[in-house]
């Protein structure tokens, strides 16, 4: 595949390796697991590596982050790839995705990353795991409030929630008063242009200003039922 037209990531002879394999694993497990409905190869370079690192400059080296709703893996593995010094734990909540990820980690060869196999809402009250991160980050799992609630509560008073979104301008509206009450406050936003007109994607950078109310996230379905 010529990755000229992509970005110089994919022709580095560093990472070139890497993100074949991640491919690969990625098509042969979506069979089993449904892990994508992109299977274009082309498409999967653009809207999933490529979406993932166009923001990395964001992530403060050697930061600890914790990626909700990992899923595929997505932003997690790209931005591992090219950025080694991050340390990610991986929260998902359905088994198989959790075996998926835990392979393309051995098959990589990674260090400094975790694969928890548990709910968001439950994690987020775990002692061990609230407010424990400089950053955390989710790319297509809810709406921006419903995320906020989510992934806020991990993120240590000075640390910062990336979330990844498409065009976003109506979702963050509704999501101002979950941002401060959840500590949060928005700090920027990086828009950016897939090439080969795949989309426009938002990176929403929400800086944690002061601890979550230990009540949230609430659980039992409320974040996505009721959201603040």
């Amino acid at each position: 595949m010529d990755y000229s037209f992509l970005s110089g990531y994919f022709s580095d002879e560093n990472y070139k390796a890497k993100f074949e394999i991640f491919k690969n694993l990625l098509i042969e497990y979506n069979e089993k697991y449904n892990l994508t409905s992109i299977t274009d190869e082309k498409e999967i370079y653009i809207k999933h590596f490529l979406d993932s690192i166009l923001p990395e400059n964001n992530f403060l080296n050697g930061a600890a982050v914790v990626e909700i709703g990992s899923g595929g893996g997505f932003p997690s593995i790209p931005l591992k790839i090219v950025r080694d010094d991050l340390k990610f734990t991986l929260i998902e909540s359905t088994g198989k995705k959790c075996e998926f990820l835990k392979k393309v980690v051995e098959k990589l060869g990674f260090v400094g990353v975790k694969v928890l196999n548990i709910r968001a809402e439950e994690g987020a009250h775990n002692e061990n795991l609230r407010e424990k991160f400089d950053i955390a980050t989710a790319r297509a799992v809810a709406k921006l409030n419903t995320l906020c609630e989510y992934c806020l509560p991990f993120v240590k008073v000075g640390g910062s929630f990336i979330a990844y979104k498409s065009e976003c301008e109506a979702e963050l509206d509704e999501s101002l008063k979950a941002i401060e009450v959840l500590g949060g406050k928005i700090e920027k936003i990086i828009r950016l242009d897939l090439p080969e007109n795949c989309g426009k994607r938002s990176a929403i950078v929400i800086k944690k200003v002061c601890a979550t109310p230990l009540k949230y996230p609430r659980g039992r379905g409320l974040e996505r039922k009721k959201p603040l």
